[in-house]
């Protein structure tokens, strides 16, 4: 856990954050966001290649770590 107003301790979290307001801006009320509408930004966040990850996707990553395909589990089924 990081402490409240210290962002620098949290990076990644920080990173991921700022991926999300590419689909979401911070001037947007998230009342009226469909949850398809999420569902489809985690889906094109998770197909771009990271550098923390080697240049993989994270999907690449959760399949090579367990064998399964994430995009067939049902939480980013579009």
């Amino acid at each position: 856990f990081a402490k409240p107003y210290h962002s620098w301790e949290r990076g990644q979290n920080e990173n991921a954050n700022g991926l999300l307001r590419q689909y979401f801006p911070k001037t947007m009320s998230l009342v009226n966001v469909a949850c398809n509408e999420v569902k489809i930004a985690v889906n094109k966040l998770n197909s771009r290649p990271r550098k923390c990850l080697g240049f993989k996707t994270p999907y690449q990553v959760f399949f090579e770590r367990t064998g399964v395909d994430a995009r067939q589990l049902g939480v980013v089924r579009l």
